[in-house]
């Protein structure tokens, strides 16, 4: 392969343009393709929220290193920004950076990616063939050469479905009108939408809590919480026991409003289908095995996460693990059906590689559909694949990552609120 190719970064997001920095750091070229109209066009989606990690999480060792160069100023690495900060104050001006932005194509989805010259079937010396990328552009499609492909494009775009068991609830479809999927700014944009009417929230991680927390500030609105987990519990993390204490307030905060009986949850309650009536909808589903329907709902929130899509791969020869989507190597360490403390081990390259040579999926999408995720751990991944494709082979299987407890471990039917000490859990 020509080793002067660049390596092909699929996604302008934090994870995508940290893989961009460390490369620049490694005077390796790259070029990178985005599919929004700028770069971080996803974090801008839920720009009114405010992250639960301070900015000392939120921003690339390499990236970091660059801006100061260019006399950058930095935000107070202990603050909690908002989403549109992480775009307006870190990716913009990273992105802005002479060693970036003559390399990055918005406007630029990736249509497909294959081997010079090779279907997926095909083996004989395919390693030694680059990668072509296909773009879809304003004005139609082009091609690119690279000798290495990063996929960063995340999950955020391919959110969950209300309906339970992975699938559309009958009539979701039809009645989505009445279906917000992610996190409204219920409190600015989307005000009139929800206030003063009857919501109902499906989901239980921090993007419901965060809708939940919001729509509890609107007067004279009735507040309906859909969850699939067996106690409502499980959803306050470690409180004060978290060392983020940005996310143990969430769990503290969302506790206060559920025993004050502000919002009326649903739990364990499966949703099956939803029905239009005159002016409203009505959710119909079973809480313990028993038929039970929430009427006259005027908005439902879908927070039920999101899944990786893998479209535009289909001709590499990638996989991943059947249950969660994820990395195969990751599974064990993300499963939420063995342990939820959201605190991983450190992995790199070594766990994030594939059966195509230097094809990798890192960030989010990395991580399939496991419900925790922190940009921290993107940025290592970035770090130590970089390393590799730099031909620093021992710089890629060290480990630099420290991630801060949460707090709680839940196994089984078990509830703790202390983390133990070790590994994940």
């Amino acid at each position: 392969m020509n080793t002067h190719l660049p390596v092909a970064i699929i996604g302008g997001g934090p994870i995508g343009l940290a893989a961009a920095a460390q490369l620049s750091q490694q005077n390796q070229s790259f070029i990178l393709f985005e599919s929004g109209r700028q770069v971080g066009s996803n974090f801008l989606d839920y720009g009114h929220v405010r992250l639960f990690s301070p900015w000392k999480y939120n921003m690339d060792h390499a990236a970091i290193e660059l801006l100061r160069k260019h006399h950058i100023s930095l935000p107070d690495e202990e603050r909690l920004p908002y989403g549109k900060e992480i775009v307006d104050d870190y990716l913009n001006p990273l992105a802005s950076l002479p060693e970036m932005k003559p390399y990055i194509h918005v406007n630029s989805k990736v249509h497909a990616i294959t081997r010079k010259g090779f279907d997926k079937v095909k083996t004989t010396n395919r390693e030694l063939a680059p990668f072509v990328i296909q773009i879809e552009k304003d004005h139609g499609y082009e091609t690119y050469e690279a000798r290495a492909v990063i996929d960063a494009t995340g999950t955020w775009q391919n959110p969950n479905p209300v309906g339970a068991g992975g699938i559309h609830a009958e009539g979701e479809l039809e009645a989505s009108n009445y279906i917000r999927y992610g996190i409204p700014d219920v409190l600015n944009t989307e005000r009139k939408r929800y206030e003063g009417k009857k919501v109902a929230v499906v989901g239980s991680g921090h993007s419901a809590i965060n809708t939940l927390l919001d729509l509890a500030e609107l007067p004279d609105t009735d507040l309906h919480w859909l969850l699939r987990k067996k106690d409502v519990r499980e959803t306050f993390g470690g409180m004060e026991d978290d060392a983020l204490p940005g996310r143990g307030a969430l769990g503290t905060q969302i506790q206060q409003l559920v025993t004050s009986g502000q919002v009326n949850v649903h739990t364990p309650m499966f949703v099956r289908s939803i029905t239009q009536e005159e002016q409203n909808v009505t959710i119909h589903g079973e809480v313990n095995g028993d038929e039970t329907k929430i009427e006259e709902v005027d908005e439902i929130v879908s927070t039920t996460g999101a899944r990786p899509t893998f479209d535009f791969v289909r001709e590499l020869r990638y996989t991943f693990d059947s249950t969660l989507e994820s990395v195969p190597d990751l599974a064990e360490l993300i499963d939420p059906n063995i342990h939820s403390c959201g605190t991983v081990r450190a992995h790199g390259e070594k766990e994030l590689r594939q059966p195509e040579p230097n094809f990798y999926v890192i960030g989010a999408k990395s991580y399939g559909r496991a419900p925790t995720f922190l940009l921290a751990t993107g940025y290592e991944q970035a770090r130590s694949v970089v390393a590799y494709l730099s031909g620093d082979f021992e710089r890629a299987r060290e480990v630099h990552l420290n991630l801060p407890e949460t707090g709680v471990c839940s196994s089984g039917s078990s509830i703790n609120t202390k983390s133990s000490q070790g590994g994940c859990c």
